[in-house]
């Protein structure tokens, strides 16, 4: 399997600044480009915490990882609601890395239930001791539910029609069935996006509490940062990035914003890495006073 892409790894590392030592938090750290970067930087004394929901994640991380002389690596489960407790015994951040939503790894094995083309079972757990699953949306919910999942979730225009025909064709087992139905729920003609693209994706959310994740990580980031602490977070759809946007305007009295627009991906980089291509990122500081 291809290793981790790193998005906007350069801007990461500038906003960050892991040079000046002290514990530093990757929240998401997936197959670990971001934190294989951030350890190179950090020096003597340094503690970098990785974390992950996803254990398969947590796996490919510890083979990858190698810290250097004089800096500790931890890697541990977590979700971001359980965050403050796992910094608890280990102090505030100097500085800490959300890069939010699935990772490429989770969205092209084709036994995870997550992509389009995939033939294995509904599922799009990140974790895979919790119990809802796409399938278990897809063929019990009621169609209303459907609808309204989609349309605020997906942002889908075509939300009804798309929960329509999603009960009219129970049972849907696999990924690519579903996808394969709503092949349909536009007309002809050329599109960029597939057209079960938003209904994936508003899936994905529910099925991970994915929003509730990050409103957690937000209402605890002025206790996990230490003073003058970073945090950075990158976004890769409107609704992950408003949530942000606007709780780090709200908490001007403990936080300075450090880009008051997002950053995005350089031509160069979306040419090496299309899937950076809807990238944003946002950072703030915790005030020291």
């Amino acid at each position: 399997m291809r290793l981790h892409v790193p998005v906007m790894l350069r801007e990461v590392l500038e906003l960050l600044m892991p040079q000046r030592g002290g514990l530093y938090v990757d929240a998401t750290v997936g197959a670990g480009g971001h934190a294989e970067a951030l350890l190179r930087e950090l020096p003597s004394g340094s503690v970098l915490l990785c974390t992950d929901r996803d254990e398969e994640a947590l796996r490919m991380a510890a083979r990858r990882l190698k810290a250097p002389g004089g800096v500790r690596l931890l890697i541990r489960k977590a979700r971001f609601s359980q965050l403050a407790e796992l910094l608890e015994p280990l102090g505030a951040a100097q500085g800490m890395l959300f890069d939010l939503g699935a990772s490429m790894m989770q969205l092209t094995d084709p036994h995870r239930g997550f992509g389009l083309s995939s033939p294995a079972p509904l599922d799009m757990r990140m974790e895979a001791s919790q119990a809802l699953t796409a399938h278990e949306i897809v063929n019990t919910w009621p169609q209303r539910r459907l609808e309204e999942l989609f349309r605020l979730y997906g942002q889908e225009p075509r939300a009804r029609k798309a929960a329509q025909m999603i009960v009219r064709s129970r049972p849907i087992g696999s990924c690519r069935q579903l996808a394969e139905l709503l092949q349909g729920l536009y007309g002809p003609g050329r599109r960029r996006l597939h057209p079960a693209t938003r209904v994936f994706q508003a899936l994905r959310i529910v099925v991970n509490d994915e929003l509730g994740q990050l409103r957690a990580a937000l209402r605890s980031l002025p206790e996990l940062l230490a003073p003058g602490g970073r945090a950075v977070f990158i976004s890769y759809h409107s609704l992950e990035d408003r949530e942000v946007k606007h709780y780090l305007r709200a908490r001007r009295d403990v936080l300075k914003v450090l880009t008051p627009k997002p950053l995005r991906p350089s031509e160069e980089e979306v040419a090496r890495n299309p899937s950076a291509r809807s990238a944003r990122l946002r950072a703030a500081e915790r005030l020291v006073a």
